[in-house]
């Protein structure tokens, strides 16, 4: 099989989807691995080192996507990749679909399939390519929050762990699955006082009895989600349905109510955001203001760490790709539960029922 490793075009995105160990591997299998020529530079993986794998060096995206038979990608295409679909070609990324009706009509019109990385489950619901970037992504929440929190950056000027004589910032976080609970630790190691709130009990007495420290958790009611966002310095927006879009649980109103320098961070724009204030936005530029308050919308946040993250995407990733590579596409969504709950579109059609539900299909 050909895969092809096509460099990232989405603004700011310095992640790669392929290291050259992963190249390596496939080309041991007796796989061609094409890499476009500088994919892996800002993950700190020069093209010597995909040469040195095995893996052929292509000059431009057009190449690389012309002779593959499987694509890998970080981030799902976007409108200048469009023209390279075809019937029979297949695409593994974070692909998004719900927030995006352009690019689902594109893969429906072309016929190639899409297996998305987010919606790659186990049978008890478990994302294991989704969970690394969730619980980065989480931690760059709290990181990034603290510093918006600044004065400098029109923050409240308050420091997130306190001190001594002083409280601590009040951090919210929606929702506990990995991301939640990754921003849920780094808070609670900061200092801040945390407030936790799910609708799933057994997940928040798990959470409580695991993170010892100033942390508070919720049963997620519209009356205790408006009652905390409404204090809250920090709020971390870490809700997913897989496949679907997110449900709005901040609403405009709620938004306007809180103090003007508090800082909103929104994990889930990639499926449409929790927030009904969120727009997507760049680690070019992350932030905007709404209601005085900062939004941090950044559609790709562990790009912000490419080196961190293209390691940890690839390890949970390569298993996959050496199955596909080695069974071919059909074989091995047969054979594998977890890559067949991944398939999104196939055929023309759309196959998974989250999406099918966000566009009104199921």
């Amino acid at each position: 099989m050909i895969v092809g490793v096509p460099k990232e075009v989405l603004e700011g995105e310095r992640r790669v989807a392929l290291t050259p160990a992963g190249a390596y591997a496939l080309v041991g299998n007796g796989n061609q691995v094409d890499v476009e020529a500088g994919a892996g530079a800002s993950s700190g993986f020069p093209d010597e080192q995909y040469r040195k794998a095995g893996a052929r060096l292509c000059s431009s995206a057009a190449e690389v996507w012309g002779s593959a038979d499987l694509i890998v990608k970080v981030k799902g295409p976007i409108a200048q990749e469009f023209a390279f679909f075809r019937e029979g070609l297949v695409i593994f990324s974070f692909l998004h679909l719900a927030a995006s009706k352009k690019l689902t009509d594109v893969l429906l019109g072309s016929k190639a399939a899409g297996i998305a990385f987010e919606t790659v489950e186990s049978d008890n619901g478990y994302r294991p390519i989704l969970a690394p970037m969730s619980r980065i992504a989480g931690r760059l929440a709290v990181q990034e929050g603290a510093h918006l929190l600044a004065i400098h950056h029109g923050g409240k000027g308050i420091l997130l762990g306190g001190t001594a004589g002083v409280a601590p910032a009040r951090v919210v976080i929606l929702g506990g699955g990995e991301s939640g609970m990754a921003a849920c630790r780094l808070a609670v190691a900061m200092g801040a006082a945390v407030f936790l709130l799910d609708i799933d009990l057994t997940r928040l007495t798990r959470i409580a009895e695991m993170v010892s420290g100033n942390l508070i958790t919720l049963y997620a009611s519209s009356a205790n989600l408006a009652e905390q966002v409404e204090k809250a310095d920090l709020v971390v927006g870490a809700v997913y349905v897989s496949g679907a879009k997110a449900p709005r649980l901040v609403s405009r109103e709620l938004v306007r109510r809180m103090e003007p320098g508090s800082v909103v961070a929104d994990l889930s724009i990639d499926q449409g955001g929790c927030f009904e204030t969120s727009r997507p936005t760049s680690l070019e530029a992350p932030t905007y203001l709404e209601s005085g308050v900062i939004h941090y919308c950044v559609i790709n946040m562990p790009a912000l760490v490419p080196r961190t993250a293209t390691l940890a995407l690839s390890n949970v990733t390569l298993p996959y790709l050496l199955k596909i590579a080695s069974l071919g596409y059909e074989k091995a969504v047969a054979e594998d539960n977890y890559l067949k709950r991944g398939i999104n579109i196939a055929r023309g059609e759309i196959v998974h029922p989250g999406l099918a539900a966000s566009f009104n299909q199921a």
